[in-house]
Formats: C-alpha cells, sequence, structure tokens
C-alpha cells in the first residue's frame, strides 16, 4: 500500500509518499518495493547543480529495467513550492545531459512508479482518481521533496527512520 501525504506549511507545499506492507507480503511484492525506493535512493544520490533532469530520470531507468520492472510514464515528480504542482516535469526515465539544468534553489519531488508488468496505467472512471496498471500487475512508488544545495542536496521529507 502506497500513502502520499501532501502538507502546506507557511504557504508552501511538501510532498512525500511511502510503501507500507499490510499481512503477509510475498518476496517479489517485496524486491519491487525494494527497487522502487532504491531508484529514488540513487537519484537523490546524483542531485547538485549542474545535472539535468534527464540524468534523474536515466538513473532511475537504468536501476528499474536492469531489475526487469517498467518505468511508469504517465506520471511523475514535480517542481513544487507555493504551488503544489509546477513546473519543471521531472520525469523518471530519459537520457544523461538533456533536459533542464538543475540550479541551487530548485525544489522539487522525485516520486519513481515501477511496475512489475507494462508500463502503462489505467486510470477509473467511477472516480477519477484511483490508478491501477494495465494488466493488473503489481507496482509500487518512493516520494521525496528536494531542495537543490551548492554541494547538492537536502531532503526536506526525509524520515527519521531513514539514513540518506
Amino acid at each position: 500500500m502506497n500513502i502520499d501525504v501532501t502538507v502546506i506549511k507557511d504557504g508552501f507545499h511538501g510532498d512525500t509518499s511511502k510503501m507500507f506492507c499490510v499481512g503477509e507480503v510475498p518476496d517479489h511484492a517485496k524486491r519491487l518495493i525494494r527497487v522502487t525506493q532504491e531508484c529514488l535512493y540513487k537519484a537523490i544520490e546524483i542531485v547538485r547543480p549542474g545535472i539535468t533532469l534527464g540524468d534523474i530520470g536515466h538513473v532511475i531507468q537504468q536501476h528499474g529495467e536492469a531489475h526487469n520492472y517498467s518505468i511508469v510514464r504517465e506520471y511523475c515528480g514535480h517542481g513544487i513550492g507555493r504551488i503544489f504542482h509546477e513546473e519543471p516535469q521531472v520525469l523518471h526515465y530519459g537520457k544523461p545531459n538533456t533536459g533542464t539544468q538543475i540550479v541551487e534553489g530548485m525544489t522539487f519531488t522525485i516520486e519513481p512508479m515501477l511496475n512489475a508488468g507494462t508500463r502503462y496505467t489505467k486510470l477509473s472512471r467511477k472516480d477519477g482518481w484511483t490508478v491501477t496498471t494495465k494488466d493488473r500487475r503489481l507496482s509500487a512508488q518512493w516520494e521525496h521533496t528536494l531542495a537543490v544545495t551548492s554541494a547538492g542536496c537536502e531532503v526536506l521529507t526525509q524520515r527519521p527512520d531513514e539514513d540518506l
């Protein structure tokens, strides 16, 4: 299960999500959850002024696909600040040295979503909110909000149980 939380404090937004295992969870599901979290952490590791959004997407795509998972393309990370969803879009796939260059002071989310099957998703017609994979296979997502600093980045939504 994924729980995604948004907070507004002093006019600024923060956005984070975490996977939770409920009941007995098969090993293949735990693996998908772990690899998705690794994708997030690998992307965070490279964030610093001078890289590009394509570099972030490439790191996520390479790690996810190396474990035979597909990368959801309909949803992405985003700029965040006084407005919840703002530019730039932070894709979780891409080519190195392409896209917007990262500069100090930028704030954005990275929120990779990996599927065990194909990359395609479907939006529920009933509620217009619920998303499932088209092939009904498992999916996982993790998210953090980052602020780019002169030396790298600060994870604004880091949880006490995380060692980044």
